[in-house]
Formats: C-alpha cells, structure tokens, sequence
C-alpha cells in the first residue's frame, strides 16, 4: 500500500477516538490557563495564549462549518484578534461541541468529506485526524507557554503524525505530496525541526510541525 491507503487503513478505526481525546486536550489546557497568562508568548512565535485559544476554536468551527453545522469562525483564524469577549474556556467548548456534532453526522464508511483545508475534500480519516492535530497540537502550544503538561501521548502523536504525512496531491500543482507541505508553504507550520536519536513519537511530531520539544 501507498503511504494514503496506509494512512486510512490505520486511522479508520480509531478517528472518532483520536478527535475525542484531541478536544479533551485542547479544553483541559485551556481550563487550566490562569487569568494572568492569557498574554504569554508561546511555540507559535507571533501569537499569545489568547491569539492561539482563538486560532484553535476557529479552525474546529471551520472544520464544523464544512461539514455542515455552524456558521464558522467569526473572525478569520490565521488573524486572531488577541481578544476574546467571554470565558474562553465556553469559547472553546463551543467550538468543541459543534465540531463533535458535525463530526457525529459523518456515517461509519463514508470515504470522504469536505474539509476547509485548501485540499477541498479528503478521505473520511485523514480528514478527522487532521482537524485532531489542530486541536491537539495547539494544546500543547498553550500548555508549554503557560507550564501545563504536555497533553500529547505518544498513541495520539503517533495517529496524528499518521495523517499529516499522508499523501495527497498539493492544491495549484497536483504533485503528490505530504499532506502538510503545502499547508507548510502557506506558513500554518514552520520548517521541520531536526531529529534526535532518542527522539519519542511526540518530539518526532513536533519537529516535523516545526516545533522544538524542549520548547
């Protein structure tokens, strides 16, 4: 099998799994988040806690949208605004419950869906597992910014890793490529970071969204 067959033979039967503990991530760290870090720097250099816990929420109300629940972010992801009117813990649970419920209309066998990537429509695994990395991974961003756990098992990582290393043909020029480079030529991940021998299946995920583990 090639890399995308494997990719959907290994995440379809767990998708629903890896999404659910995705959000679990992403909701704990941002309850755990104390009224004086909101603005701490985080991984995503030119974003603060708040800008990323807005970021977060939109992509999963993004991911919603497509699938037909919702009517999307509010303000556009990629320029978070820095601020939030309300709790923003309900900011992310509403994005969560939303994006759950699109997810729970997705049938069992369903090939494919919709997705707001610029890949358009992907295969029914993939697409879950890569609206579980956002969220999971920005998890991960706040917790390091605000010295929280890390939420990421190496299970999870590994799923995750999965999804974004399936190919696919890149929107514009149609070569088969890693599902994430073109996303990484936008700018959504920064360069890979280089491995280590001892590296575990997260460090290995993170250095390949461009993150530094010890971050």
């Amino acid at each position: 099998m090639n890399a995308t067959s494997t990719a959907i033979a290994t995440l379809n039967p767990v998708w629903r799994d890896v999404l659910a503990e995705s959000y679990r991530a992403l909701a704990t760290v941002v309850a755990g988040v104390r009224d004086d870090q909101w603005q701490l720097p985080t991984p995503c250099s030119a974003w603060n806690v708040t800008q990323v816990v807005q970021h977060a929420a939109g992509d999963q109300l993004a991911y919603a949208a497509t699938l037909g629940i919702g009517g999307g972010p509010s303000e556009n992801p990629f320029e978070p605004s820095g601020h939030i009117d309300g709790a923003p813990a309900a900011l992310v649970g509403d994005a969560i419950e939303q994006t759950a419920a699109a997810w729970a209309t997705v049938a069992d066998g369903t090939e494919s869906v919709p997705t707001p990537l610029p890949h358009g429509v992907l295969a029914t695994p993939v697409a879950a597992v890569m609206g579980a990395l956002d969220a999971a991974v920005h998890a991960w961003d706040i917790a390091m910014a605000t010295g929280q756990p890390s939420p990421l098992t190496e299970e999870l990582a590994g799923y995750l890793l999965t999804a974004a290393r399936s190919g696919h043909p890149a929107p514009g020029s149609g070569e088969e490529t890693e599902i994430v480079e073109p996303l990484r030529q936008w700018g959504a991940y920064a360069a890979i970071v280089d491995g280590k021998s001892e590296d575990t299946a997260v460090d290995e995920l993170l250095r390949y969204l461009g993150r530094d583990p010890q971050a």
